[in-house]
């Protein structure tokens, strides 16, 4: 006597915790199965506890507390695949093993098709296969359920993955002469966007406006305060408002938006439709870094404003600076030079984190053709001094001008 598919084909029986019972709740209104089945699972090597029923109602009147599910197809309460239909709806992470009294494999495959994890004809069973063919067909539930737990984590992190990448900028810029690259580390683990943010914006009037921003904290709440702050930066600068008051209109976002007691700093650049000037605002924000054939600096921080969210009728005054035809300026929020300097608990700082990227600039000659290459390299170095990823999210943001041919 043996079941339709023999379990010893399909390899070892999985090996379980020592020691563990399975509990398996036989429904079968047959006393004389009953008995039959009840004295095979006692022969049985591996340990089983038992306990009958003789209805699916009788059944189904209990949340059923088992492993596995022996069920009879032919019950005086429900006949063929309703009542494995039923038992799944009924207790969808126990293991269903259907029992037919005919010789019909057909039948046991559609009892397969309809949920259940196995199927056995009475008349060809014995004690250990069937003890087997229980201990795989739970074996195979808790292996679905898994499978279906991990997938559906699968598709709630594609989800994520999705919407986090559809709210990261894509820079809107129409000039030939100009180039943008950026790279962005969230300090959440597995997050694409974190509490900092950047944009870039070319107006029609050739202005190309540039902001990048870090709100105050870590976490998911931060991260959308962030895009709600670029999404009305960029707004604001297509309506064509004057930076002084898209500042101070974004400002009135992040009050109205944070839920906790947020603040934000942020730097905004306008560079003007000739290229050799700009206009910078600095809202308790570190300031960029100006390359030029003559030399490279940092920015003045004498007109420093304070962030955005802490006082309500703050401003922010310009600073006028000079270009020279051929620049480059990296922005970049603080996550990417308050990691350690090496050994030690002494910050990086964003001098050094410069004559570190100027040191890197000077390795590559030809940095210009792969821009992007040179902020990675920033960042693996950054990163490989502290030790490890860094805690903080990271913006960095590299604009550069060449003179049009």
């Amino acid at each position: 006597m043996g079941p339709a598919h023999s379990p010893e084909k399909a390899g070892p029986l999985p090996r379980l915790s020592a020691g563990y019972r399975l509990h398996v709740l036989l429904v079968e209104d047959d006393d004389g199965d009953a008995l039959l089945v009840e004295e095979m699972l006692s022969d049985a090597l591996e340990p089983t506890t038992l306990r009958r029923v003789g209805t699916l109602a009788e059944a189904l009147s209990a949340p059923i507390r088992a492993d596995c599910v022996l069920l009879d197809l032919a019950l005086p309460d429900a006949m063929g695949l309703d009542s494995v239909a039923r038992l799944r709806r009924a207790a969808p992470g126990t293991a269903v093993v259907v029992l037919t009294g005919r010789a019909d494999e057909r039948t046991g495959q559609a009892a397969v098709a309809a949920g259940a994890q196995d199927y056995l004809v009475k008349s060809q069973v014995d004690g250990p296969l069937l003890s087997k063919a229980l201990r795989y067909a739970w074996e195979r539930k808790r292996a679905e359920q898994v499978e279906r737990s991990l997938r559906e984590q699968q598709l709630l992190a594609s989800e994520y993955t999705r919407l986090e990448r559809g709210l990261l900028p894509t820079p809107l810029l129409a000039s030939e002469e100009l180039s943008l690259v950026s790279r962005y580390r969230p300090g959440r683990d597995g997050a694409l966007l974190g509490g900092d943010f950047y944009d870039a914006v070319e107006t029609a009037d050739g202005t190309l406006h540039v902001i990048i921003g870090d709100v105050s904290g870590h976490g998911p709440d931060e991260a959308a305060l962030g895009v709600a702050l670029r999404i009305a930066w960029r707004s604001l600068v297509l309506a064509g408002l004057p930076q002084d008051q898209v500042l101070a209109t974004v400002q009135q976002v992040l009050t109205h938006e944070r839920i906790h007691n947020h603040f934000a700093t942020a730097c905004v650049v306008s560079v003007a439709p000739d290229r050799r000037s700009l206009r910078m605002r600095l809202a308790g924000h570190p300031p960029p870094l100006l390359l030029t054939g003559t030399g490279t600096r940092l920015l003045p921080v004498d007109r420093l404003g304070v962030p955005l969210g802490v006082l309500p009728d703050a401003g922010w005054a310009p600073a006028e600076i000079d270009l020279e035809p051929g620049w480059d300026l990296l922005l970049c929020t603080d996550g990417i030079f308050e990691g350690r300097s090496g050994q030690g608990s002494e910050l990086l700082g964003q001098e050094n984190m410069t004559e570190l990227f100027l040191a890197l600039l000077a390795d590559r000659p030809d940095w210009r053709e792969a821009p992007g290459e040179v902020l990675d390299a920033l960042i693996a170095e950054v990163e490989h001094r502290n030790g490890g990823p860094l805690d903080d999210d990271v913006a960095v943001v590299l604009l550069g001008h060449r003179e049009a041919s």
